[in-house]
């Protein structure tokens, strides 16, 4: 039981933090997302795009503008991969393979961060710094921006499908919010301990006599971008498990906070968009809710599941941190998970096989416990559209939320979004474990096996980036499998979302009715609890059983 105080302390501690940073950002972020004033840095970045900020963008534009951007991303460092030996700072690294530079930038540009490589020894510093890093604030600007269009669409009284402007809501973000907060939260980091330099592979002597190349680098700065941003990835081949990216019990707390900081400020900062601050109060008193269950579940299996070897040793320590212990590890890895960031300061392949059950089930609910930045928003907002829909039926009424009604076209559209995900999933892993090249790639047989390979597929296609181990992934197959599931599974959700905003904002705003469902209270909140576990255990509960959870009988 000794180690349950320190488990709860840490608890504690980020509970507060949070309620306390959490109203303060959310309310700054709705007031950049929704102000009409440009900064001289921003009218500058306008200029140089060649773009009119203050143009309201039809939704068909508005995703245009997300996916034209978003290409030019995949081929600048699509390039930047294959080019890396001829660059200065390359540290001596030649230039990624072509599949392998295909999967990074997709990666990078989809917020994804899976990372095939091990970081120190195959990226230089310009392509981190320049490419990889960079990738972490647009990447990240690009989920928020598509949130604030589908708030305005509920919102909007316009009745003309316009959403706002694509690169006003880019620049902003990156200027306003990712910037400032990545500068202060990096020198944070750097005062606790975090390498920042631009240092190559230095030689030391080990404890035993040996030597061991040791690469410093701009390690903080791409750090705090990977948290805060929610991208995941990592500077070194362990991630946050290395010293240099997380030396200390307090930075690796400090990096839980940043990962979940925006993520719940959105929920927040929809509240007042949409001029209901109850609304936004609900969906993050829901995201709180299923985060909360995550961690008490993955906690109990790392530190006492009853019957079990880490039960009688008192917790599971292979493939954790000393440093962090197993408190430590599963609420990062709930965080994680329920985040779309994917950084890892332990091994999930070492988890037991319930705590990689846990880990695998927050990226099949869709990461919206809270989510990403900007993804989690609009994730939950499309299950409390199915929750409104389905208590519609219950009643006999015409389902609508915050005045707008649902119709057929509108639950089409909702629809095709909650299913394109698990189409991934499930037909990526059929293609993994029936093509020889797929099944080469597993270290483990039988039911971990199938998991190594499931929580692949589910990592990629959910853009959390995370990964399992014990995969061989930096082969043309899998990168180039990988790589497809990661394009398709952050822009056919974005583009059923804007989609669904357009149709939104070309409705008028109705004023509650008799019969309209509050969307505040608690019974709404339990509802889409509810509503947000059983579509994903109806979908994903099959293949779970063939995996972890056989895996957690046997």
């Amino acid at each position: 039981m000794s180690a349950v105080g320190p488990a709860i302390g840490q608890i504690l501690v980020l509970v507060v933090a949070l309620a306390i940073t959490v109203p303060l950002l959310g309310r700054y972020l709705a007031h950049v997302l929704t102000s009409d004033r440009h900064l001289a840095v921003e009218r500058v970045s306008y200029r140089l795009l060649r773009v009119d900020p203050d143009a309201q963008q039809h939704w068909r534009t508005y995703a245009m503008s997300v996916l034209g951007f978003s290409l030019v991303g995949i081929l600048f460092l699509f390039g930047l991969g294959r080019l890396q030996a001829h660059l200065p700072l390359s540290l001596g690294f030649p230039g990624l393979p072509s599949d392998g530079a295909w999967n990074t930038a997709v990666s990078f540009v989809t917020n994804t961060n899976w990372q095939w490589y091990s970081g120190e020894a195959a990226a230089g510093h310009l392509f981190q710094m320049s490419g990889l890093a960079v990738q972490n604030f647009v990447s990240a600007a690009v989920g928020i921006a598509v949130a604030a269009a589908f708030a305005r669409g509920l919102a909007g009284q316009r009745r003309d499908g316009r959403v706002g402007n694509f690169w006003s809501d880019l620049v902003r973000s990156v200027v306003r919010v990712l910037l400032p907060f990545a500068v202060v939260s990096a020198l944070l980091l750097v005062a606790l301990g975090v390498v920042q330099n631009l240092s190559g592979a230095r030689s030391v002597t080990t404890l035993s006599g040996g030597t061991q190349q040791i690469t410093g680098g701009p390690v903080a700065s791409q750090e705090v971008i990977k948290q805060l941003g929610t991208n995941g990835g990592g500077f070194y081949n362990v991630n946050s498990a290395h010293p240099f990216e997380n030396p200390t019990p307090l930075t690796n707390l400090l990096q839980i906070f940043l990962m979940l900081l925006i993520p719940f400020a959105m929920a927040w900062a929809f509240g007042l968009i949409v001029k209901d601050r109850r609304q936004g109060v609900a969906i993050l008193g829901v995201m709180a809710l299923l985060l909360t269950v995550s961690v008490g579940l993955l906690t109990w299996a790392e530190m006492a599941a009853p019957g079990t070897a880490p039960g009688l040793a008192g917790g599971a320590m292979e493939g954790k941190e000393t440093r962090f212990g197993e408190a430590g590890s599963a609420l990062f890895g709930a965080a994680t998970t329920g985040t779309s960031t994917g950084a890892v300061n332990s091994m999930h392949d070492s988890f037991t096989a319930p705590g990689g059950g846990v880990a695998m089930f927050n990226m099949m609910l869709g990461e919206i416990a809270p989510g990403g930045v900007g993804s989690g928003l609009y994730g939950m907002l499309m299950l409390a559209i199915v929750t409104v829909f389905l208590a519609g039926l219950m009643v006999g009424r015409t389902p609508e939320y915050l005045g707008k009604k649902i119709g057929q076209r509108e639950i089409v559209l909702v629809a095709l979004y909650v299913l394109a995900t698990p189409v991934l999933v499930l037909s990526g892993i059929a293609i993994a474990i029936t093509a020889k090249d797929g099944l080469a790639g597993l270290q483990a047989s039988g039911p971990h096996g199938l998991s190594e390979a499931l929580y692949a597929v589910t990592s990629a296609s959910n853009n959390n980036g995370s990964a399992f181990g014990g995969l061989t992934s930096g082969t043309p197959f899998w990168n180039s499998l990988l790589g497809m599931l990661m394009l398709l599974g952050r822009f056919l959700p974005m583009i059923f979302v804007l989609a669904l905003a357009g149709r939104f904002a070309a409705q008028q705003r109705l004023p509650p009715g008799a019969g309209t469902l509050p969307t505040h209270r608690p019974l709404f909140a339990v509802l889409l609890s509810g509503v947000a576990l059983v579509v994903v255990g109806l979908t994903y509960v099959p293949v779970l059983a063939l995996g972890p959870i056989v895996e957690s009988l046997s």
